[in-house]
């Protein structure tokens, strides 16, 4: 109870301390809305269902690129856990693309895959890929080499040394380097978006702002942090039913 209590202190002085700076008109309705002015907003953009249309658009282009940064990732930090070979193979690549901003990207990216949802899959799968394919090199590099001997006392192949053994060892690992990339598609969602959309919260954001409508876009910046928070609930939610013993504090790879 007390952990919930101190979580709402802090965003209700916030709410307060942004009533008092409208009320006291110290910046002008034009840089920074009322509460009231805000959430009459949010209302009319949930009465119209235009903030759940864009909410939708944006959350179907996280997920597709989350995917497909999972499906890419979640191998390839697998084989490179696994075999020194290909490592030594795919680290000076992997280790070059890592530094590189996905938003820096973004002139090279719509020369190659145009302004189409292509491009804006490509910005997302940037952005989560290497949280997660950090934390699953790490977990399968970091099995316990008891474990690895057991196998090779039985006898196990390489494939099973790797599904019954490393896999399930690095799955609070994983558990968490999927968590992160989650949370990055999300961030990456702004930046996707400023290629030539014409739906999506960043979209709506952004023709906010064109449109000097500041009220709009803290609606839209909310919506942004409530979902992503409630995504990330939902995961922590999940993972803690699916991993019941993680009690992963490790480092945590965020690219």
């Amino acid at each position: 109870m007390r952990t919930w209590k101190n979580g709402i202190l802090l965003p209700f002085l916030l709410a307060l301390l942004w009533y008092i700076i409208s009320k006291l008109q110290i910046f002008s309705s034009y840089l920074l809305p009322s509460p009231a002015a805000t959430a009459i907003t949010a209302g009319e953009l949930i009465s119209s269902g235009m903030l759940w249309q864009h909410l939708l658009i944006s959350l179907q282009r996280v997920a597709g690129g989350f995917l497909c940064s999972v499906v890419v990732a979640l191998p390839l930090g697998i084989l490179c856990g696994r075999s020194n070979a290909f490592q030594s193979y795919c680290w000076p690549v992997l280790e070059f693309l890592r530094h590189v901003p996905p938003l820096a990207a973004i002139p090279l990216i719509i020369l190659w895959f145009g302004i189409d949802e292509g491009s804006k899959l490509v910005i997302i799968f940037l952005a989560s890929f290497f949280p997660l394919f950090l934390n699953t090199y790490s977990g399968i590099k970091g099995c316990d080499r008891k474990l690895l001997e057991v196998g090779r006392s039985l006898h196990f192949t390489a494939w099973q040394q790797a599904m019954l053994i490393q896999l399930p060892a690095a799955l609070p690992a994983i558990a968490v380097g999927l968590q992160l990339s989650l949370g990055y598609s999300w961030r990456a969602l702004i930046g996707a978006e400023l290629i030539a959309a014409s739906s999506g919260i960043g979209y709506m954001i952004l023709d906010a702002e064109q449109m000097s409508r500041p009220d709009i876009v803290l609606v839209g910046l909310f919506a942004i942090g409530i979902v992503g928070s409630l995504i990330d609930w939902l995961f922590l939610a999940l993972t803690n039913k699916i991993l019941p013993w993680n009690t992963e504090t490790g480092d945590k790879y965020a690219a």
